[in-house]
């Protein structure tokens, strides 16, 4: 399985690695800090080094319990020693929208407490996330809007821990995917933000005053009882 330094430190820009596996373009490392595409959170790209050669790093996708890395070009072996660049601007994006998306989450339950994420995709420049509720008025998207500002200009600290799965799962409020749970792992990793935790694999901001003002920019029915929320982030 491949090591993965991102859990740890969000913050992580380079890191040495081993080629453990090369076949064409696809790189396997022992670890790496490079976050591979899932839970709606684009992959990293960046460079890997080897000596003075420079291979661009295009995309990084799970396989099983491996991260695959695939580069614009052959070229390690199996054993090669090589360190790891990541784009860092942006990763941060991510990060900053990954929060705020928690954030968002956070706003929409204090309004609708049975609202659970029915699906979500990060993006660049606008991000998502559909939720489980029948409607959302204009009134409620104010509100909604209102409160997210409020957490993130309360610069609340974002805590990243572990518990054990047991201990995990006796805290619903960890959960707050409809109809999906983490996988078999004995460990779960919790996000907290203030009282709120959430059961989340992927990379965040120290505090929720890097995330800078969030903007609710449209909606969309998606069913019955199911609404999508866009959003931006602007500072």
């Amino acid at each position: 399985m491949t090591e993965l330094l991102y859990l740890r430190d969000c913050y992580m820009k380079e890191f040495d690695a081993t080629v453990k596996h090369a076949e064409g373009n696809m790189v396997e490392l022992d670890r790496t800090a490079f976050y591979p595409e899932s839970g709606g959170q684009l992959s990293d790209t960046g460079t890997l080094h080897r000596g003075e050669e420079e291979f661009k790093v295009i995309k990084a996708r799970k396989q099983g319990g491996k991260v695959m890395h695939e580069i614009d070009r052959e070229g390690p072996k199996a054993g090669d020693a090589v360190q790891g660049k990541i784009d860092w601007a942006p990763r941060y994006n991510m990060m900053r929208m990954h929060t705020a998306a928690h954030v968002i989450t956070t706003a929409v339950q204090a309004i609708v407490p049975d609202a659970l994420v029915t699906g979500g995709q990060l993006g660049f420049e606008e991000s998502r996330d559909d939720y489980s509720v029948p409607e959302l008025s204009q009134e409620m998207v104010s509100e909604i809007e209102k409160k997210a500002n409020e957490i993130v200009q309360a610069e609340q600290e974002v805590e990243i821990k572990e518990l054990p799965r047991e201990e995990a799962f006796k805290l619903p409020q960890l959960f707050k995917l409809k109809d999906v749970l983490p996988p078999s792992i004995p460990m779960i990793r919790v996000i907290q933000i203030g009282k709120d935790v959430n059961a989340c694999g992927g990379t965040h901001v120290r505090n929720t005053k890097e995330i800078g003002s969030i903007k609710i920019t449209r909606t969309k029915s998606k069913g019955a009882n199911n609404r999508r929320l866009y959003f931006a982030l602007e500072g």
